[in-house]
């Protein structure tokens, strides 16, 4: 990734004030980078993790933003690089659930045009804002995207329908930068986590601890949003870089069809 004064390349991570937004975080600055967390909130969250980083090594500032708004994508981008240099890695972290679950035939549009502006109309458009950016700087640094999308890209679950066809769209997003990008030698990868133990899914917590146990996943165990950091920080080291457009399951097996 491009490297700042210091020597550190830089990271931007959307949603990465707590849960896996925080893992993947940590797990930059672990592995080398300064990393840039975005979120709509300005809390002790974000202090915290701010923390986190300074600790592991890395440098962090944070931008209040709101990604599902393109409008305020250059200011976003600008923040960053004014606060920590060039970036090279993009993270596609940011992402919300559905407010209500409830029976497929009662959802509102209010409800889907909330899940894919988000979800899905917001990351596309930031990824666009930088790749041109990288495109009219031309050279060959090392610079990637990573988006994070879900089981439920794949997997349907009909009580959040909203929710799976916003994620849906995602993997075509990551195919179609990989192959407008790839001849400037930047890759676009995909992350589809499984069940993780985040403040997302605690409300629920009750529902699927019974169904870990019983073997789904097959690893019998809730994700942690480590899990995604590491995932992520192996895709930004290069170690990958004559591959692009692929998703990476991390997802302890749940995805993996069985007889």
């Amino acid at each position: 990734m491009t490297e700042t004064a210091g020597g550190r390349p830089v990271a931007l991570v959307t949603g990465g004030r707590r849960g896996i937004g925080r893992g993947i975080a940590y797990a930059l600055a672990e592995s080398g980078h300064d990393v840039a967390i975005n979120d709509i909130v300005d809390d002790a969250e974000v202090a915290e993790t701010l923390g986190g980083i300074a600790a592991r090594g890395g440098s962090g500032t944070f931008v209040r933003a709101d990604v599902a708004d393109p409008a305020g994508h250059a200011a976003l981008l600008d923040a960053v690089m004014a606060a920590l240099g060039p970036i090279g890695l993009l993270v596609n972290n940011a992402g919300v659930s559905v407010q209500r679950r409830g029976d497929l035939l009662d959802m509102t549009p209010e409800s889907f045009d909330r899940l894919v502006t988000i979800n899905l109309r917001g990351p596309f458009f930031l990824t666009q804002a930088l790749a041109r950016r990288w495109l009219d700087e031309g050279g060959r640094r090392r610079r990637a995207i990573v988006t994070i999308s879900s089981v439920n890209a794949t997997m349907a679950s009909i009580n959040r329908g909203e929710y799976c066809i916003a994620k849906a769209g995602l993997p075509m997003m990551t195919r179609l930068f990989a192959l407008r990008l790839a001849e400037a030698g930047i890759p676009a990868f995909e992350i589809r986590p499984g069940i993780i133990r985040t403040d997302m899914t605690a409300p629920v917590s009750a529902t699927y601890d019974p169904i870990i146990a019983a073997g789904t996943p097959p690893a019998r165990r809730w994700g942690e949003a480590e899990d995604i950091g590491r995932a992520v920080a192996a895709l930004a080291s290069g170690a990958f870089d004559f591959s692009t457009g692929e998703a990476i399951h991390v997802d302890g097996g749940l995805g993996i069809s069985r007889l």
